[in-house]
């Protein structure tokens, strides 16, 4: 690939992590910009008629939506990711779709306004994860031995977890080993460290300290605690 690509980006969006895993995966450079989601140029309005990152310019042409973008992506410099089978491959872009609602139900943890909710948001994390364990093999990656657009997806999912479980061990992947072992895998690969910013662990418990919820207490005590 010759064009020049622009990572429109913000600095917590998992959706963004999940371009930046597959272009780092397929050895493509590129330039990230991040922008402030609240505050939102007009520039990025022009190139975003969702109003959402990622967006991907290639040669100043704005290609918008993750999953849109790693199918560009997979469509046009190699190694492929996603498997050449048909049937397969519309198997893995379904996964790819639990991934999104599982991060659907990330937020409603986060955001949950009591313990009693939160325990709810907890056991729905849960049940997904449990879910997921049923059809993994015996790894590492979701397809095995082979890297695929759906551990692109995953990567940035497991990485929350990394701070929530800074707060508490609330037990999401008690009964899903194989689930653990990937997301494991998943943490070593260089592609899945290196999407996120380096300080990307405070950022997102600022974040959540700011969501008034109840995992905002948890966090202001973690901080409290903190030396």
């Amino acid at each position: 690939m010759t064009s020049k690509l622009v990572l429109v980006s913000h600095n917590l969006c998992p959706y963004v992590q999940r371009a930046a895993i597959v272009l780092a995966e397929k050895g493509i450079p590129y330039e990230r910009i991040d922008i402030d989601l609240a505050n939102k140029p007009a520039w990025f309005l022009k190139i975003s008629p969702l109003g959402k990152t990622p967006v991907l310019l290639v040669d100043d042409v704005p290609v918008f939506e993750s999953a849109v973008i790693c199918e560009y992506l997979d469509e046009t410099a190699l190694p492929r990711f996603h498997p050449e089978d048909a049937l397969e491959r519309a198997r893995h872009r379904g996964w790819m779709e639990f991934g999104s609602a599982v991060i659907n139900a990330i937020g409603a943890f986060y955001n949950a306004a009591d313990d009693a909710a939160l325990r709810e948001k907890i056991d729905d994390l849960r049940s997904r994860f449990e879910q997921i364990e049923l059809v993994l093999g015996a790894g590492p990656y979701f397809e095995g031995v082979r890297f695929s657009m759906v551990d692109a997806v995953f990567g940035p999912i497991f990485r929350y977890f990394e701070v929530f479980e800074s707060f508490e061990d609330f037990g999401f992947f008690a009964n899903t080993p194989r689930v653990t072992a990937w997301r494991q895998a998943l943490a070593a690969r260089p592609s899945v460290g290196g999407a996120a910013h380096g300080n990307y662990a405070s950022m997102l418990r600022q974040f959540l300290l700011c969501r008034n919820s109840e995992i905002s207490r948890y966090a202001t005590k973690h901080a409290v605690l903190q030396p």
